[in-house]
């Protein structure tokens, strides 16, 4: 019989590429469907936010200026190693949330698929909203679609993989930048994934990964002055109307959506027009 001393995972947050504990050094208890202890994984902090956004505004430039195609290599790349990892993630999800094996299987598949769907729109996004527009003169008129910087993102409690790459992908794959709640009674495979982004060609600070609860989270997302735009797509819906309001004040755009599509992706593009001489 083995004395050996089982070696717990311990789950951190994902800031600026690194996986720092809480400021706070708050945690909280995650038990299996059958009430077995998991793991304490970090109440994130509004220090941890914070931290999180100057990260993500300072890779933003950078991550903006990566070409399309590069872009949606890049999401291709983290597909690739999400489905090498696949068993640990059908694991993972099974102990936390009490699925059978075959719907986590189903789940991780769909959440391989999802990200290799929104890498294809990578470099079809000019076609998708861009325009040449008519104009009277010598001149041409182009409206192209830009990132819009830096967005919060609370995904849903369940599925908890999916939902998390639902939240994450459709922003990062217009030049934004993000940071995201994961699921509050669900966030081990959401810190597992940014295990993935770690090691993968996402720079570091393009997505940022908190984990805590959604009534303290949610609120400091909305009024904070350096956030652009918010995907309450997660967040109960008895929270929507005070988080709109509390994000009126820098007239942050916010948004809910219901299933994934090329929407998601154009919510958080802004319309640029150039105009240029005809013959130049």
């Amino acid at each position: 019989m083995s004395n050996r001393i089982y070696v717990k995972k311990t789950y951190k947050l994902f800031i600026n590429g690194s996986f720092p504990r809480s400021e706070s050094g708050r945690t909280y208890e995650i038990k299996s469907a059958k009430g077995v202890f998991i793991a304490n994984p970090s109440l994130a902090s509004r220090k941890d936010l914070r931290d999180a956004v100057t990260a993500a505004h300072a890779a933003q430039a950078g991550w903006n200026k990566v070409s399309a195609y590069n872009k949606g290599q890049i999401l291709y790349r983290v597909a690739e190693m999400l489905e090498g990892r696949r068993a640990q993630f059908v694991d993972e999800i099974v102990s936390v949330t009490g699925l059978t094996k075959i719907k986590a299987e189903k789940e991780v598949t769909d959440s391989v698929d999802r990200l290799v769907w929104y890498a294809g729109w990578s470099d079809k996004l000019s076609s998708l909203s861009g325009a040449l527009n008519p104009v009277t003169g010598p001149y041409y008129n182009f409206t192209v679609p830009e990132s819009m910087g830096v967005i919060a993102a609370i995904a849903p409690e369940s599925p908890s993989l999916l939902g998390l790459i639902d939240a994450v992908a459709p922003i990062i794959v217009g030049g934004n930048t993000v940071v995201v709640l994961a699921s509050t009674k669900a966030p081990l495979s959401a810190m597992s994934f940014a295990e993935i982004l770690a090691t993968s060609d996402v720079p570091a600070g393009v997505i940022n990964i908190l984990t805590g609860k959604q009534d303290e989270i949610a609120p400091w997302m909305a009024s904070h002055m350096d956030i652009d735009g918010l995907d309450i797509s997660g967040l109960a819906t008895t929270s929507h109307s005070a988080v709109r309001i509390a994000g009126t004040e820098n007239l942050k755009r916010i948004y809910s959506f219901k299933s994934a599509d090329p929407g998601r992706i154009l919510a958080f593009l802004e319309n640029k027009t150039v105009w240029h001489p005809i013959g130049l």
